[in-house]
């Protein structure tokens, strides 16, 4: 079974995090931290890859954060799942493993095949889309918490 990693999902939910809930001010790490539970250590990092490369943008100063480097419908999950396998350090794990020409010439390429599969559906949703999906489901974002229409 493919599975993600640990640093692929929070990176996910960090820009998640950060497209629903800033409403126009930068989101603190430890605001990221605090609502969806990614351990610090994971987090910075993460985020400043992402910076790097064009997902986010960091906001110096007292009131800082990160917020989105584009619209939150210009931003897919493969590129930010692109952006975290750069991070990670594990070598591609075929490499070292011993393999019959089944595995090489069959099982290998096929692997490879559903795991570009896999990418072109990620490229394919957007952060507005989970965004949208969380509105549906009912998890309010804390810019709608600070809103406030009484006179």
């Amino acid at each position: 079974m493919l599975r993600p990693s640990k640093k692929m999902l929070f990176a996910i939910e960090a820009v998640l995090d950060i497209a629903y809930n800033a409403g126009g001010e930068p989101v603190q790490s430890r605001e990221i931290t605090r609502r969806q539970g990614i351990p610090r250590r994971y987090l910075e990092q993460t985020l400043q890859q992402l910076v790097r490369n064009g997902i986010l943008t960091g906001v110096r100063g007292p009131r800082g954060g990160y917020r989105l480097a584009r619209e939150r419908r210009r931003i897919s999950v493969g590129e930010i799942v692109r952006v975290v396998r750069t991070l990670e350090t594990a070598e591609d794990p075929y490499q070292d493993i011993p393999a019959s020409d089944l595995g090489k010439q069959v099982i290998r390429p096929m692997w490879g095949d559903l795991q570009e599969e896999i990418m072109q559906r990620l490229d394919a949703i957007t952060v507005d889309d989970l965004c949208m999906r969380a509105y549906r489901g009912g998890i309010t974002s804390e810019v709608e918490k600070k809103l406030d229409f009484t006179i």
